[in-house]
């Protein structure tokens, strides 16, 4: 996962990441961006670490307030994990007055290509306090056999 900040806000950039498949939406940030661009990128920002340890590759999301009913984890063609779902929005009251409303509502969508080495048919899942663990396994790496040739003369 590439580490370089973006220009365009705090978002991670993922220009280098050859395992990624987030799109970069240019008018993501600017107050004139139509609002059902913003509703469907709106919680697209959902935080997601990647970490690769010796067994599994592990995924882990931030998603505060939504329910496992709410979210959706998916492998597709083989080789994409998939990780979608929606935070509605609050209804609102006809005597209702906001003073601020800062907290994320829409659909989100996050896509990563899996290496060769992650054993789609053992996937799980797992939610909890707000936090999404995705774990795929890998598979052993055979070490490749070092046979010793003698040298003669």
């Amino acid at each position: 996962m590439s580490l370089i900040p973006s220009f365009f806000g705090n978002r991670r950039s993922t220009v280098f990441d050859p395992f990624s498949l987030d799109i970069w939406d240019p008018s993501e940030g600017f107050p004139f961006s139509s609002s059902s661009a913003q509703e469907t990128t709106a919680v697209a920002n959902a935080r997601i670490d990647w970490k690769e340890t010796p067994e599994a590759h592990l995924f882990k999301v931030d998603l505060p307030g939504l329910k496992k009913e709410e979210v959706k984890v998916e492998v597709e063609g083989g080789s994409v994990l998939q990780i979608s779902g929606e935070r509605r929005k609050e209804q609102e009251e006809k005597n209702d007055k906001w003073h601020r409303v800062e907290r994320s509502s829409g659909k989100f969508l996050r896509r990563f290509r899996l290496p060769e080495n992650a054993k789609l048919d053992e996937v799980k899942a797992a939610m909890e306090n707000g936090v999404l663990t995705v774990t795929v396994p890998k598979e052993e790496v055979k070490k490749p056999e070092v046979k010793a040739i003698d040298i003669s003369g």
